[in-house]
Formats: structure tokens, C-alpha cells, sequence
């Protein structure tokens, strides 16, 4: 893997070396990264695996027309043969009247911005392993767990490196830290499954892997004898950890590609009452430390914290050039991309900003509801914003955690389902895309 300032130098030489082969625009990103992990099973070594890899990819432009090659050989010889083979393609392929780099008045001029996304720490194996222990050990202490799926710990570091050739040179290193633990609770047929993990750049960050392997181990007792309550309609509340799968949901219908193509269900409704007047949305590219934070968008486009819900009310689409352009906007520094592919939009640190009310009174609100833990299948339909999926959970009543359900769907519509929401006021910043317990006053519970 690259430094920064190496790869930076090899993406400006491949832009250079393919407009000057007659291109007439180009982007070159440079992807290098190295990991280590370490897995244990009943206090047993299982795996220890270490990789490294590095690809770059190049995007010729010629008029209105593009290809995009990719290559993990860096060597001089090869980035001439990945030259010539993606300017043949790019004369081949068919013209796009939105096809192009990102305009030069966006671009990131200037130093970039500090993110703190790098510790430069590198675990040696026997921490790794140490650490997966520790956090299967705990979770193997609580009463009721009675087997261990594995407790895992990684590291990893990345260089990510973009140049243009409208003028556009940057690079950036992030680090990563992380470690899991899955156990299995009861026996026979009553046995339950469940997990925890946590993620974070900055080693000191991580969560300590006791905790996190008791609350792997108090989750998977949590859910033993589970029932299926009557079906009807419910309020339900999303527990944070699948509470950020709405905000999913919602980056992709805002998507310039989703609207310039009239495939969102939130199409036509830019300056609107999306939400409840509580709700705000933002998406925050600098957040130090943050594990989506980027200092410049995947076209080289400048980033700053962009409110994309304003008291309910949807501010703006996300785009990159290309669906900019076919929406008559100018592109949000929404940018992502691999090393084989064109741009396309999608969000940084998204969040929904914490409520008024905390999660124990929502959770009081109605005299029995329904408490989402876990949510299965891919039931939604991004046109209409039908919603339909699995979830396990727990029951609620005076608002206190019963029983525990499983095998049960829940239904509504998205657009319904925004409306109507309030977010509690335990917001934590853990994955990239968060949001705090959030209730839906109304959905239909059924038999999965």
C-alpha cells in the first residue's frame, strides 16, 4: 500500500498520461489497503489472516464519451497498457449528454480539512487475538449463553488517492479497529442467536471487548422464548441498532439518480413536509473521527455538513455530476465511488438529530407496543415505498420490556412512516449512518 503522497503522485501521472494520449478529460483513484484479523471459537484460535491489496482506476473521457479500466499491476508498462485499452473503449462506447468530471469552481482547492481518521496503529496478532478472547469470554459468562458462534478482532488501514484533470490532486489515509462476538443462548429448539460489534479509526475509540462480548451474550439470552403477538396494528419503535435502515432507506430515494429517473417515492416532494416538524437529517462529511468522514467527495467536490432535513422539511437532493446535470443542480459532494466504476451519490456520516423525549418515555407512550431489535428480507419497494419486513424484538407494555417476539412482519409505507416518526433523545455516533430509538405510532404487525 501507498502513502498518500505516493499514490497522489501515481493518479496525477495516469491523468497525464492519458490526456496526453488523447483523452479529453480524465480521473485516475488510487484504493490501497492492508488488514489483520484474528478469530476464536471456544477459546480456540479458528483463523489469523493478514492482506494487502491496491488497484487503480482510470476514467477517460472522449467528448461525451467515457470507459473506465482498472488495474492492481502499478508498474509502468502496465498503466500504458491500462491507457491505450481505456481510451479504445471510451472512442466505442455510446455518448452521454451528461457524461463529464465535476465543474472546476467545486473542486477542493485548498489544504484539507483535518479529520483525525488515522491512528497509524497497527496491532500485532497476539493483541488481536487477546482482544477476541476477552470479548467471547464475557460473552460466554452470561447465565443462559450456552455455545459461542466466534469472537473475531481486526485492523486495517487505507490510502485513498483521487486526481483529475480539471485540476484536482488529493489523498487520504484511515485506520480501523474493530471486534465481535456471536453466542448462541438455550438449547435444542429454543436455542437464540445474537451478536454484538463495534468499529472505530482510532484504537482508544473501541469500545473495551468485555463489554462488547457481554452485551453479545445478554442480547442472545434476551430473546430465549420468544412469542408471536396477536396480529393487528401496533406502534413500533426501531431500536438503534436498526433504527439507521430508514436513513438507508431515505439516502436512496433522495439520490439524484433515483429522481432523474421519477424511481423514488419521494420524487416531487424537494421543499416539503417530509417528516414531522421534530425531524432534522444531516450529513456531515468532517466529523473528526467519524467512519464515513472523507475530506473531498469521490470527483474531488469540496464537502462541508449539509442539513438534508430541516425541521421535516426535505432541503435538497444528493448528486454527483453526471445525475446533476440531468437535474439542472450543481453537484452536492455527494460523490462515491470504486476503482472500476463511474460516480454515483451517496451520503457521509448521516444522522437524524436526536428528539425531546428520551427512550424510556417513548417507550411509556402507548400501553403496549412493539420494541424492533432485528429486521429481515429486503421487503421495500423504492418506487412507491411500500414496507413490509421480518423483525424480531420484544414486546412493550407500560413501558417495560416483556416478552420477546419473533417471526412477525411489519408494514406500513415509507411516506407514512416519515410522517409520522419521532426520534428519542439517545443519539450515539457508533457506525457511519446513525440514528437514536425512533417510534412509529402505527404499523401493521402480522405472522411472518
Amino acid at each position: 500500500m501507498l502513502s498518500p503522497d505516493q499514490a497522489r503522485t501515481i493518479a496525477e501521472t495516469l491523468v497525464e498520461r492519458g490526456i496526453a494520449a488523447g483523452a479529453s478529460a480524465s480521473d485516475a483513484l488510487y484504493a490501497g489497503n492492508r488488514s489483520s484479523s484474528v478469530q476464536v471459537r471456544l477459546g480456540e484460535l479458528e483463523d489469523v489472516s493478514r492482506s494487502e491489496g491496491e488497484q487503480i482506476g482510470l476514467r477517460l473521457l472522449v467528448g461525451q464519451r467515457s470507459a473506465t479500466v482498472a488495474s492492481s499491476d502499478l508498474s509502468d508498462e502496465a498503466l500504458g497498457l491500462l491507457v491505450n485499452r481505456c481510451l479504445a473503449m471510451a472512442r466505442e462506447a455510446p455518448e452521454d449528454p451528461f457524461a463529464g468530471l465535476a465543474p472546476a469552481e467545486l473542486l477542493e482547492r485548498g489544504e484539507l480539512p483535518f479529520l483525525d481518521a488515522d491512528d497509524r496503529l497497527e496491532p500485532d496478532p497476539s493483541e488481536l487475538r487477546s482482544r477476541a478472547l476477552d470479548a467471547e469470554n464475557a460473552a460466554l459468562g452470561v447465565e443462559g449463553v450456552t455455545n459461542s458462534s466466534g469472537a473475531s478482532a481486526s485492523a486495517s488501514a487505507s490510502t485513498i488517492a483521487l486526481a483529475t484533470s480539471g485540476g484536482f490532486s488529493g489523498a487520504y489515509r484511515t485506520s480501523g479497529h474493530s471486534c465481535s462476538a456471536v453466542v448462541i443462548a438455550g438449547e435444542g429448539a429454543t436455542m437464540q442467536r445474537d451478536f454484538a460489534s463495534r468499529s472505530a479509526h482510532h484504537l482508544e475509540d473501541l469500545e473495551a471487548a468485555v463489554e462488547i462480548g457481554r452485551r453479545a451474550g445478554m442480547r442472545a439470552v434476551a430473546r430465549l422464548n420468544p412469542s408471536r403477538p396477536k396480529p393487528g396494528k401496533y406502534p413500533v419503535l426501531f431500536d438503534p441498532r436498526v433504527s439507521s435502515s430508514l436513513l438507508g432507506h431515505f439516502s436512496g430515494a433522495i439520490s439524484g439518480s433515483s429522481i432523474a429517473r421519477k424511481t423514488s417515492f419521494l420524487e416531487g416532494k424537494l421543499g416539503e413536509a417530509v417528516f414531522a416538524p421534530g425531524v432534522s437529517i444531516v450529513d456531515d462529511p468532517l466529523r473528526r473521527r467519524g467512519l464515513r468522514s472523507r475530506p473531498f467527495d469521490g470527483e474531488g467536490v469540496r464537502v462541508l455538513s449539509q442539513d438534508l432535513v430541516s425541521k421535516g422539511i426535505l432541503n435538497q437532493w444528493i448528486a454527483e455530476s453526471a445525475s446533476a446535470r440531468q437535474l439542472g443542480i450543481e453537484p452536492t459532494g455527494h460523490a462515491a465511488r470504486g476503482v472500476g466504476g463511474s460516480p454515483s451519490a451517496a451520503p457521509s456520516n448521516l444522522y437524524l438529530a436526536p428528539g425531546l423525549r428520551s427512550r424510556e418515555e417513548l417507550l411509556a407512550a402507548f400501553p403496549e407496543a412493539v420494541l424492533v431489535v432485528e429486521l429481515i428480507g429486503q421487503g421495500v419497494n423504492p418506487v412507491t415505498g411500500d414496507y413490509s419486513r421480518g423483525a424480531v424484538g420484544f414486546m412493550v407494555r407500560g413501558g417495560e420490556i416483556a416478552e420477546a417476539v419473533s417471526e412477525i412482519t411489519i408494514a406500513s409505507n415509507l411516506i407514512d412512516m416519515f410522517a409520522t416518526l419521532e426520534p428519542a433523545s439517545d443519539l450515539e455516533f457508533r457506525r457511519g449512518i446513525d440514528a437514536p430509538t425512533l417510534l412509529i405510532p402505527e404499523m401493521t404487525i402480522g405472522a411472518a
